[in-house]
């Protein structure tokens, strides 16, 4: 078995040691696994910093250079390279867990001898020793992204280990000139064929910098809101039974706030499903007004605490799903008194 660990860089020539002296500890695993990085137009000395790695001959490195084309391109350009048998991303300012290895070739044959999954998911440690967010409910939970999100409820950040024979028939899909899109985008894709095994176990270390993407999520929305919008769009044209009402909330909130962001028009129209569009047309107002608030002005970069809260919550308030839920009531009851008179 043999191990592709992929990681898209863009000015972290000062992080990449620490990645570094974590694959060169966990090459006391006696794992077979190559190194890919791919410098996405770097204008620091990241290249010098990749080259004394390799000459050093300590971990096996391929590196490639891109003009800047964004994480996920860069990703999508790294898999024509990939070598192993399974394949997974360690971001450049994060690092190997010790002995990260020897918990993937624990588990590895869970993945490859089982055609119906497609990765096993591991969790990722914070720098304090915490658990990044959520555990899965028990160990070697059987499910796949999208209902582990939007069905159970468990939201963490999970390090996906892939098949590497699957991975290859997916790529990012980056609309027209933008950069960025959720990784959830291409999950939910390969969740319709397949699913993951979830294992209570961290691989991966890092908390999330400054500059990076996660930190400053309402700038990364504004420059790729199409990528957003197609994502949201997608989504409510699967089938969501099971799916929690907050989280439908929070998705009926996104597919407002990209088609703002994207200039959408005929977006509710377009949408499947009477609920969806009843649902899209009440919060349609109170949603344009929202994102108009939020991306203008000094409302442009909220922290990451407001962010998170709301994120979590509905636009404005919870006030907004007790008026939706009071509506449905009322609905209801219209109906029933339809069918009374009836019957009458």
């Amino acid at each position: 078995m043999k191990i592709s660990i992929l990681t898209p860089t863009y000015n972290r020539a000062e992080y990449l040691e620490k990645l570094y002296n974590s694959l060169v500890i966990n090459t006391n695993c006696g794992v077979d696994f190559e190194w890919l990085i791919m410098d996405d137009g770097s204008t620091d000395n990241t290249e010098v910093v990749v080259q004394n790695y390799i000459e050093q001959g300590i971990v096996n490195i391929k590196y490639y250079k891109q003009h800047n084309m964004g994480k996920m391109t860069a990703i999508n350009n790294l898999m024509n390279y990939v070598t192993g048998d399974i394949c997974f991303t360690c971001d450049s300012d994060d690092y190997l867990a010790t002995g990260a290895l020897d918990v993937i070739r624990e588990n590895v044959d869970r993945l490859l001898k089982d055609d119906t999954v497609y990765a096993l998911a591991f969790l990722k440690q914070k720098e304090n020793g915490k658990i990044a967010g959520d555990k899965f409910p028990e160990n070697y939970h059987r499910t796949d992204m999208f209902s582990l999100y939007f069905r159970e409820c468990i939201d963490g950040e999970f390090v996906l280990v892939f098949k590497t024979e699957i991975r290859k028939q997916y790529h990012h899909e980056i609309e027209a000139d933008e950069k960025f899109i959720t990784e959830r985008r291409m999950y939910h894709k390969m969740d319709l064929d397949h699913d993951i095994i979830g294992i209570n176990k961290a691989i991966e270390v890092g908390d999330y910098l400054a500059d990076g993407y996660t930190k400053n999520i309402t700038h990364v929305f504004k420059q790729n809101p199409l990528g957003y919008f197609m994502y949201f769009r997608e989504i409510l044209d699967l089938d969501l039974t099971g799916v929690k009402f907050n989280k439908k909330m929070y998705l009926y909130k996104h597919f407002i706030l990209f088609s703002n962001l994207a200039e959408r028009s005929h977006t509710i129209r377009e949408t499947k499903g009477l609920f969806n569009k009843f649902m899209l047309t009440i919060l349609w107002l109170p949603g344009t007004l929202a994102t108009k608030k939020r991306f203008s002005g000094a409302n442009n970069f909220k922290n990451d605490a407001d962010e998170d809260a709301e994120a979590k919550g509905y636009i404005g308030s919870h006030k907004h799903e007790e008026e939706v839920k009071e509506i449905q009531e009322k609905m209801k009851k219209k109906e029933q008194k339809k069918k009374e008179e009836k019957k009458k």
